[in-house]
């Protein structure tokens, strides 16, 4: 799936542990959006909270809503993946709403996982039961103004803003490119012509999270604003 840049000794404050758990308390399914720029870390942290929570969380991510190669070809667009118009944003509201209503029904939810070992989204990869009251979805543009995107946040019941000090992330992006087969330049070409404009439109809605997380390289925890 997605790659995981955050390690996977991190650590979580209790005050999102606890936080989490509210949102999962409740006596109606809930849904969590985590929001972030490029290998800011937001897979690693869906899956360490939904891991914490057990089968209270699942997380479904939106990197299964990438177009395929296929389609980005056909599109145009294939020098882009990774830009808002490289989703299926509709689809992705559409399955958010889905998840929401199956919640105490007989209902499975099967969601489409992305798979970086082969750049493609595999459907009904993922498995969501109608008993687990937190869902946990995680991507890149859950803040963006644009047409679908306000329609996916208000699927949502909170967003969460994760900031990582960009020349960290910009590293961590680096390296991932370069693990799934980009030389070095090719991996830092990429990241300036089609990752860093999009990290900078995340940065730029980011004001609009309900709330911001910032990772040190230690802990993840809750700040007042992205710095």
């Amino acid at each position: 799936m997605s790659n995981e840049t955050i390690d996977a000794r991190i650590t979580i404050d209790p005050a999102v542990l606890e936080a989490v758990q509210t949102l999962a308390g409740g006596p109606e399914r809930r849904l969590l959006g985590l929001v972030g720029a490029p290998a800011s870390g937001k897979s690693t942290l869906a899956v360490a909270l939904a891991a914490a929570l057990g089968s209270r969380a699942t997380s479904v991510p939106m990197d299964g809503f990438h177009l395929s190669q296929h389609q980005l070809e056909i599109l145009g667009r294939s020098a882009r993946k990774g830009a808002p118009d490289t989703f299926d944003g509709d689809g992705y509201r559409a399955l958010l709403a889905r998840i929401r209503a199956a919640a105490g029904s007989n209902e499975i939810v099967y969601a489409p996982g992305f798979y970086r070992e082969i750049e493609e989204p595999i459907a009904a990869s993922l498995a969501v039961a109608p008993d687990t009251p937190l869902i946990i979805t995680e991507g890149n543009y859950l803040l963006l103004e644009d047409t679908p995107w306000p329609a996916v946040a208000d699927q949502l019941d909170a967003i969460w803003y994760l900031d990582v000090e960009t020349a960290r992330r910009e590293d961590w992006l680096v390296a991932r490119h370069m693990r799934f087969g980009r030389s070095e330049p090719e991996a830092r070409a990429w990241m300036a012509a089609t990752d860093r404009p999009n990290a900078e439109r995340i940065v730029a809605s980011a004001h609009r999270a309900d709330r911001v997380l910032c990772w040190d390289g230690t802990c993840v925890r809750f700040a007042e604003r992205p710095a």
